[in-house]
């Protein structure tokens, strides 16, 4: 039931200004790709609006809407579940963002100033505090943070929306590992600082790629549930 599925906090506060149904859509799309809401699980509409203190319209209309972007499945006559990746839709995206990500990485060696620079390595003491925690949505968040902050050194606005269009699903998809990449990724983010500080195009670039990469390959020789 959905009610054994959300930790004790999960649940988001809707902020108040904007439409419900957008404010309804951002909630329950966070606790999709934090895993509060995990893959395969039966998402009850008078559940889903007693947690969130709605109605079942807005609740409806956004199931509706995440089910069109493939984040629920909508099963006639069983309802509304999460919606459960293969392999192969988790290769292709973290494929892609491969791509997108070492670009940036080129980018950002290629433009970075020492203020940049600075923002990146408090970004990735952030993180390495998180792991040491063992506060694995902290974590989630502070790479995602780190990320945000290389595409945005690189200064390419067709790039930064690219990366936008998936990054929420790497958000998903890294979830279940990042207890695993813990202190290793943090490693990497520190290798990747010192090549943009150096300038260094090729080796940020390498940096990057084997860093996305060795992602890519924890995701798919993860722990099942």
């Amino acid at each position: 039931m959905l009610s054994r599925g959300l930790p004790q906090g999960a649940v988001p506060k809707l902020e108040r200004p904007g439409p419900l149904r957008e404010r309804v859509y951002e909630a329950l799309l966070e606790l999709i790709t934090t895993r509060a809401l995990r893959p395969g699980q039966h998402l009850v509409e008078s559940e889903l609006a007693g947690h969130l203190g709605v109605s079942r319209q807005p609740v409806r209309e956004a199931l509706q809407r995440l089910n069109t972007e493939g984040w629920v499945d909508l099963r006639p006559a069983q309802g509304a579940f999460v919606h459960e990746p293969t392999e192969e839709e988790a290769d292709q995206l973290l494929t892609v963002r491969t791509l997108l990500e070492a670009e940036a990485a080129r980018l950002a060696a290629a433009g970075a100033d020492e203020t940049g620079v600075a923002a990146l390595e408090e970004l990735c003491a952030k993180g390495e505090r998180a792991v040491l925690d063992d506060d694995v949505d902290g974590a989630v968040a502070a790479n995602a943070e780190f990320h945000a902050k290389v595409m945005e050194l690189a200064g390419n606005a067709v790039l930064s929306e690219l990366a936008a269009q998936v990054d929420r699903r790497v958000r998903w998809y890294y979830t279940p590992v990042a207890r695993q990449r813990g202190k290793q990724s943090w490693i990497e983010h520190r290798e990747l600082i010192a090549a943009i500080a150096a300038g260094d195009e090729h080796g940020a670039t390498a940096v990057m790629r084997a860093h996305t990469e060795h992602t890519r390959r924890t995701y798919h020789d993860r722990e099942r549930p």
